[in-house]
């Protein structure tokens, strides 16, 4: 059942322009290396069945049509940012995210995307500073959404004082505003997927995740220098020498002033060194 429907190859990803990357689809992939039986057309069949069920509920005008989505979303079918748990990887993969109804705001805002897309309203996401957030374009301007709150919509000055803190405590002007509330690709989001993961493993010191999910991101956005040094640090961890060597030379070669260069430095001399004990 699992294979009847085809995801992408993962070889296949670096040569797509960033919006042809079929986001709900590769996000499955992304799921199905945790759960190698995920059925992914089942999932793509259920939220297929929720635009069914909301389509004949859709009013004419645009906000209530967004209350309608919300409503059905976060109401009726019950998805919520995971408040307890934020931090448990099931939260970024997104067949977990269907089965629980919960998530954290980028894995709910894929659900929310894919979902008002097939409503005929163009929503994007926003690769906002530690926050994960969509958008709607309007006659005047754009409308701002939190999935992780409900769907609910965000007005300018709060999106000043979020972005605040990852700037230095300094709100951005009206024009920086504009930049970073710019669409994301769905290179970007999936991207972000991976390295949400790829710091929770991290963090777990779960080497073999870590391993394979600074591999997909390379798979997704080749030359990454923080996926060649959380796979060398995997590697070096797995007692996989010659690929650590190689993946922290990359990182410092691109990176030689990074502020944890002479960690990784000191890294690449450990995996560097013959260890005549296990020949």
């Amino acid at each position: 059942m699992a294979q009847d429907y085809p995801l992408p190859d993962w070889n296949s990803l670096a040569e797509l322009e960033d919006n042809d990357l079929p986001l709900l689809d590769t996000a499955l992939l992304i799921a199905r290396d945790e759960y190698p039986d995920l059925d992914a057309g089942g999932y793509v069949e259920r939220i297929a069945e929720y635009a069914s069920a909301l389509q004949p509920r859709m009013p004419d005008e645009l906000p209530a049509q967004l209350s309608t989505i919300n409503t059905y979303l976060f109401e009726e079918l019950g998805f919520a940012g995971n408040t307890r748990q934020f931090d448990d990887p099931r939260n970024s993969y997104l067949n977990e995210v269907f089965d629980r109804k919960l998530g954290i705001p980028i894995s709910l805002a894929v659900v929310q995307i894919e979902l008002t897309r097939r409503l005929g309203l163009p929503l994007d996401g926003i690769s906002f500073p530690g926050h994960f957030l969509v958008r709607l374009p309007v006659d005047d301007g754009i409308l701002v959404l939190d999935p992780y709150n409900r769907g609910r919509p965000v007005g300018v000055e709060e999106l000043k004082e979020r972005a605040s803190s990852h700037l230095g405590g300094q709100q951005p002007d009206d024009v920086q505003l504009v930049e970073i509330l710019e669409p994301a690709s769905h290179r970007t989001i999936l991207a972000r997927m991976l390295r949400n993961l790829v710091g929770i493993y991290q963090e777990r010191a779960d080497w073999e995740r870590l391993a394979r999910s600074a591999d997909r991101l390379l798979k997704l956005t080749p030359g990454s220098p923080e996926a060649w040094r959380a796979r060398g640090l995997a590697y070096r961890e797995l007692g996989y020498t010659q690929g650590a060597r190689e993946d922290l030379a990359r990182y410092l070669h691109a990176m030689p002033e990074a502020d944890d260069a002479e960690v990784v430095r000191q890294a690449l001399v450990d995996v560097s060194v013959t260890r005549v004990h296990l020949n």
